[in-house]
């Protein structure tokens, strides 16, 4: 072979070895990050190929699939009562992608995930088309649906859990929307009109949009007092001056919501009346690293995952005055209703937090479970003692304190109101709050939190919460009890 020959032999061999090369790379190292590429249309193509597998609430499906015209896309996704699972299902949708438990249990809904390759290979035997598989939800109707209704036409949120387990029982947002209008790849000016809603439809205030929580946090605060010894039981008197100045201030006085019996109350009498002098007091003698510490026993400064992810609720690292101020939920203190009712669970099972969940199995198409959720305890913000001192006064709010509207016949239940002001010198309406639990002979089966965002109608003062929010509240509690039954 001459020379010139040679070198061409070579130089076709060196395209060729490079050709192989490139093509094993994208086969091989590339492949995932290309299949999951934006731009990769055959993907969405091959999502919506077959209807997805559903989601499941009190074994029924809360969505489906439906049969389209498209040239693309043969299957799109529909939804039950949409606007008011919208905060658990998130949206599935040909042209957006998808959210919440749509986007986490993708791979499971579309029949692509690893577990169910022995369902795969059985349908490519027979035939069949591929299957999803489904999302059985830890969610109780009765008390979502209670929980929507209850809001109405209001701007707000429920979250409801089962304090023994961590599941969670509700999940509502409003305003919201239904996922079934924005499903199809023509739905482009819905999206629009939605994401361009000032009202915010899209936003699942539960988990993720946080709050001052107002007097609601005094639950936490009282926590603090008996976990640090800083009093030993909630009917001896405190040392709570009124007026009392706030510290390293001018004399700049923290205010209670009127004439108060607040001077030296108890535990018990504080919560019942909410005096903010006594909370107040309590967050800024503890001092900030202590009251954090109790803060993130509860879950604060970190997010929870349900799995669906909430934002992190925050209790400051701050100076000696907005402590206090955060101590009675003031200041740069913010909260989830999520957060706020795994306090109230916390309390209601003994001490002990369960880590919230919704997604209790995952099932392949031929009903075999995949997986199973086990719960899990979180933390232990306080002793059992500590709990029952705790579960005794929120009981008394309820009882003859400013929870009244919460009280279900024959039923103990526990509670705490909360008006959070907020804006530049508190010009915005005020957050009108709630959150509770109720307890049978088998324990509590479901803790509430309720949010409001306040309108004109708003009274700034605590007991905003317990005529607002309160009602909400016993109706989710009735709902879950009635299922208990």
């Amino acid at each position: 072979m001459n020379k010139p020959v040679r070198r061409i032999a070579i130089f076709c061999g060196l395209l060729v070895l490079a050709l192989m090369l490139r093509d094993n790379w994208l086969q091989f190292v590339q492949a995932d990050e290309l299949k999951t590429n934006k731009h990769n249309h055959r993907v969405d193509i091959a999502r919506y190929s077959q209807p997805r597998g559903n989601i499941i609430v009190d074994g029924q499906e809360i969505t489906g699939s439906q049969e389209t015209n498209g040239i693309d896309y043969k299957y799109k996704r529909t939804y039950k009562d949409g606007p008011m699972w919208a905060p658990v299902t998130g949206y599935s949708s040909q042209r957006f992608d998808s959210n919440q438990i749509e986007k986490l249990e993708d791979k499971v809904l579309t029949g692509d995930d690893d577990r169910l390759f022995f369902n795969r290979t059985v349908d490519m035997i027979t035939g069949k088309g591929k299957k999803g598989g489904d999302v059985i939800t830890t969610l109780n109707a009765k008390a979502q649906e209670a929980a929507f209704k209850g809001l109405g036409d209001k701007q707000g949120a429920v979250a409801a859990l089962d304090p023994r387990t961590g599941k969670i029982l509700a999940l509502a947002s409003t305003p919201s929307y239904d996922p079934s209008t924005i499903a199809g790849a023509n739905d482009g000016a819905a999206y629009t009109a939605l994401t361009k809603d000032k009202n915010q439809p899209m936003l699942n205030r539960a988990l993720r949009q946080t709050y001052p929580p107002g007097s609601t946090f005094k639950v936490v605060t009282a926590s603090a007092a008996l976990e640090n010894g800083l009093y030993k039981d909630v009917d001896s008197k405190t040392d709570s001056p009124l007026p009392w100045t706030l510290p390293d201030t001018a004399g700049v006085e923290l205010k209670n919501e009127g004439n108060l019996p607040c001077k030296d109350a108890t535990l018990r009498e504080a919560l019942r009346v909410s005096c903010n002098t006594v909370f107040g007091k309590v967050s800024a003698d503890l001092g900030n690293k202590k009251m954090m510490d109790e803060a993130a026993k509860f879950g604060f400064n970190k997010p929870i995952d349900t799995p669906v992810r909430a934002v992190p609720s925050i209790f400051p690292k701050d100076n000696r005055p907005q402590n206090a101020m955060a101590g009675i939920g003031q200041a740069s203190n913010r909260v989830t209703p999520l957060q706020m009712a795994m306090v109230a669970a916390a309390v209601a099972n003994n001490g002990k937090l369960m880590e919230p969940y919704m997604v209790d199995k995952l099932r392949a198409p031929n009903l075999n479970v995949i997986e199973h959720h086990t719960p899990k305890e979180m933390s232990q913000p306080l002793s059992s003692e500590h709990a029952q001192m705790l579960q005794s006064i929120m009981e008394t709010v309820v009882e003859s304190g400013t929870g009244t509207a919460a009280k279900i016949d024959g039923v103990k239940v526990g509670g705490k109101t909360g008006t959070a002001q907020h804006g530049v010198d508190n010009s915005g309406n005020p957050y009108a709050w709630f959150i509770s639990y109720a307890k049978t002979d088998n324990g509590s089966p479901v803790a509430v939190a309720v949010v409001i965002e306040g309108d004109d109608n708003t009274a700034r003062d605590d007991i905003a919460g317990g005529r607002l929010a309160a009602p909400i509240a016993k109706s989710v509690m009735e709902a879950v009890l009635k299922t208990e039954k």
